[in-house]
């Protein structure tokens, strides 16, 4: 990187901002190759956050901010700091009450004004639901058996078709769609489902199949806009038995 900079004239120009969208996408390069439990493609991309990492810094050591060191000088100390039941006295019984501590650490040790103050604000609506409602979980806010959340949900559920039902307000249906989805979310926590992942997973089911629709009509001679539904759900159901 301290060559790259030097004489690279692409690497000469980047900054902060604009590494900023790379790095989100590589995230996401990141995240499907471990959809795809593709080990080789998951060291690949690891390489390529890391080269991330090691260019942010070299650019705030040019500014004189910090350099690599600093970054896993704190990195160390937060860990340390998280974990005094490994590095301290605490003692602990199970990963939840792990999770629990590191939250609690956070807001008295670490001046944070709010348990939710390290959810970004930019993070994918689904995901922020679901950190938003372990961080409050962490602290107590939660509820006290899955079937109090179950009925949560099928309250939300009643409110959002009440609103389908009532009226064209746009708004309030949409207003009530979130909260069954955010209910849902909370249901997906309590039996131990990551919404992301679990949706994903319906994603990439819905893509295979819909491209077996595809294969079958052009291998048939027929466009997809010519079918009747009937006709797809044959092909449908081709795929659902693979």
């Amino acid at each position: 990187m301290e060559r790259l900079r030097a004489e690279c004239p692409w690497d000469k120009k980047q900054t902060w901002e604009s590494l900023r969208h790379l790095t989100i996408e590589e995230t996401f390069e990141l995240s499907d190759a471990i959809m795809d439990n593709n080990g080789d493609e998951v060291c690949k991309e690891l390489g390529d956050l890391i080269l991330h990492i090691v260019f942010y810094a070299k650019i705030a050591s040019e500014k004189g901010l910090f350099d690599i060191a600093d970054v896993l000088e704190k990195i160390n100390k937060k860990l340390i700091r998280r974990h005094p039941h490994i590095f301290g006295n605490v003692v602990v019984s199970n990963a939840e009450e792990v999770k629990n501590n590191w939250e609690r650490i956070k807001i008295e040790n670490e001046h944070k004004t709010s348990v939710l103050e390290g959810v970004p604000h930019s993070l994918p609506s689904l995901i922020k639901a679901y950190r938003m409602q372990e961080k409050a979980a962490g602290v107590g806010f939660d509820w006290h058996s899955d079937k109090e959340v179950w009925d949560k949900v099928k309250e939300e559920y009643s409110e959002f078709r009440e609103a389908i039902d009532a009226s064209d307000d746009h708004e309030h249906s949409e207003e009530e769609f979130g909260d069954l989805l955010f209910a849902l979310v909370n249901y997906a926590r309590w039996k131990q489902i990551n919404p992301e992942d679990a949706l994903e997973k319906a994603n990439r089911k819905f893509i295979y199949r819909f491209q077996h629709i595809e294969q079958r009509a052009k291998a048939c001679g027929k466009k997809l806009h010519e079918m009747t539904l009937e006709e797809m759900d044959v092909f449908w159901n081709e795929a659902k038995k693979k």
